[in-house]
């Protein structure tokens, strides 16, 4: 059900009447209308990591310049019979597609070749022959495979891209024309530059259509037929089932904002507020509604292990209806330039990243910014962040702001709301999880939710000391691989860290072990902190902790919640009395 509150000055009874009359209504052109300024090229990969300094820069130029139907490739590595990597691919619909080779630093022609400082070494290279052969490779291995068909050769050219090195107007040697080298004074102008490449080295060649361009994207980005058909099936069977337990009072919620554009979704755990904050940008970036325009979104959320899984959706849509930001606070202030300091100092994280982002926010050009942002888990915000988000938005008053939170998920020491006025809308279904378990966690929710899961077994509950509360729980998880893969199966801790998840962050890194959370290969070990968002069959919740540190309600909230299937909490029974009171233990049977 979809409820409506009185906040901001909008009764019960006035905002369901306008809510009714919006979700009917067929005309959101009004609603919708932007500013309409060009939008930047489609990336792949979206934040692509760069050995030099000069690759970024260049990247970062065509990235804000060229129109937004082109797609700029970094990166590429194709294996073969020779391995090629390609800096850069820029296919522009309706010209061609340009590999690009860019060699930053002092370059020079010595003795009929190519030299390039290194520090203080000097070596030779082949910029022109990297370029061309990395042409080649890219060409035939897109016309190799099954998915391209029959379309024959498109326009294909290369150029090489001298960042920081003046050549000198026209300049051009026996095996590359002037129009194919860019140097230092060319950078203000490459992608006017890049699509006459494409268009004066193309020949006789067809161009290449938005169809094409798709095609291609498809095959670069390394899904090869056959390969990942199983997985790919298995995902869509789990998007039929989200998709299937959308109720039609929330698909509503979609409708009714196409035409507001400042709104707040609040719902307990499992109530698809992730799935529709997915949803909610899709629509905002492709245009969906009659007379809508694509709008240049940003979808954020504050956990690693959220905006893990916010990529990982979003990378299996069409690029048309990608936002043109995904992740975390930290990673936009990364996009816009912020170097980020080491995680021990706090100060930065709390103060001095907050203020840095607002000062670069608000001198942001206008394709910089966004029409509109989305926001996952909009509790765990701070004031101070609002502050630089919002200074990322195109118009203050007229660009879309959306939020989804669950201020019982509210799991850290920051109370922050963004200043803005926003109509509330609550969800109170439970569609993720088994009715058994989404009413032993009820007691903990924001407001009684209505469980319309399916049946489960009986939430079990295993006496521990928090002392001995991990090893038991470890016994607990593996008890469960007699039925359930191990993929299927998390443990998750509120108080201190599982050992195994320590040593995994420590050898890899928080990136790498957020991504190991959809190997399916072993048991996930986490803590609750980190996992909003994120569910399992199986959890083993390990509540390692005494209970008088604050926020232990919601932290009890966040693990129990995140079970889809089946459901252990392993502790001490008063320290979970003390925590969720006396329903939450008889909900347990402790």
């Amino acid at each position: 059900m979809v409820s409506t509150g009185s906040t901001f000055g909008c009764g019960p009874e006035d905002c369901s009447s306008y809510f009714l009359w919006a979700a009917a209504s067929e005309s959101t052109a009004e609603a919708d209308e932007f500013l309409g300024v060009a939008l930047p090229a489609y990336c792949v990969p979206a934040e692509p990591t760069f050995v030099t300094a000069s690759e970024r820069d260049v990247w970062t130029e065509l990235r804000d310049t060229l129109d937004d139907d082109c797609v700029l490739v970094a990166n590429l590595r194709l294996t073969g019979a020779e391995d090629r990597e390609l800096d850069l691919l820029v296919l522009v619909p309706g010209a061609g597609v340009v590999v690009l080779e860019v060699k930053g630093g002092s370059v020079w022609l010595e003795d009929g070749g190519w030299r390039i400082r290194r520090g203080e070494r000097v070596d030779r290279c082949s910029p022109v022959d990297q370029a061309r052969e990395g042409k080649y490779a890219a060409r035939d291995y897109v016309t190799g495979d099954p998915r391209w068909g029959s379309r024959g050769v498109v326009a294909w050219g290369h150029g090489v891209v001298f960042p920081h090195t003046d050549l000198g107007r026209d300049f051009s040697t026996p095996d590359l024309p002037a129009f194919a080298w860019h140097d230092r004074s060319a950078i203000g102008n490459l992608a006017a530059r890049v699509r006459e490449n494409a268009l004066r080295m193309g020949g006789d060649r067809r161009r290449p259509s938005e169809d094409d361009i798709d095609t291609m994207v498809e095959i670069l980005s390394g899904r090869r037929p056959g390969l990942l058909e199983q997985p790919a099936a298995e995902a869509a069977e789990r998007a039929g089932e989200a998709a299937t337990r959308l109720t039609q009072e929330q698909m509503v919620i979609l409708q009714v904002t196409r035409l507001l554009r400042r709104v707040e979704v609040r719902g307990g755990a499992g109530s698809g507020k992730t799935v529709l904050a997915l949803q909610k940008a899709k629509d905002l970036s492709r245009g969906a509604g009659e007379g809508a325009r694509s709008e240049r979104v940003a979808l954020l959320c504050y956990s690693i292990g959220l905006a893990a899984y916010l990529k990982r959706e979003v990378d299996a849509w069409k690029r048309q209806h990608k936002p043109d930001f995904v992740g975390t606070f930290e990673e936009l202030g990364e996009r816009w330039g912020i170097e980020m300091e080491p995680e021990s100092d706090s100060d930065f994280w709390e103060n001095r990243l907050p203020r840095l982002m607002a000062e670069r926010a608000a001198s942001l050009p206008p394709r910089a910014r966004f029409d509109s942002i989305v926001v996952d888990e909009a509790q765990d915000f701070a004031d101070s962040w609002w502050t630089s988000v919002l200074g990322g938005l195109r118009d203050e008053e007229e660009s879309g702001v959306f939020l989804f939170s669950d201020e019982n998920q509210r799991l850290f020491e920051r109370f922050g709301r963004p200043p803005v006025q926003l109509v509330p809308l609550v969800l109170d279904h439970n569609l993720r999880n088994t009715k058994q378990i989404c009413e032993a966690f009820g007691p903990l929710a924001p407001s009684r939710m209505r469980p319309l899961g399916g049946d489960g077994p009986s939430v079990r509950f295993i006496l521990a000391t928090s002392a001995t509360a991990i090893d038991v729980a470890d016994d607990a998880a593996v008890a469960l691989l007699d039925d359930w893969e191990p993929g299927q199966v998390a443990l998750l801790t509120t108080g201190s860290r599982h050992p195994v998840q320590t040593e995994l962050v420590e050898r890899h890194g928080k990136q790498a072990y957020w991504q190991s959370f959809w190997d399916g290969d072993d048991v996930f070990y986490g803590h609750v902190l980190g996992s909003k968002g994120l569910e399992r069959a199986c959890v083993v919740l390990c509540v390692n902790e005494s209970g008088n540190r604050d926020r232990a309600r919601e932290r009890l909230y966040v693990g129990m919640s995140r079970a889809t299937d089946v459901l252990v909490v392993v502790g001490d029974p008063q320290v979970i009395r003390s925590i969720g009171g006396d329903a939450i233990a008889r909900s347990l049977g402790i």
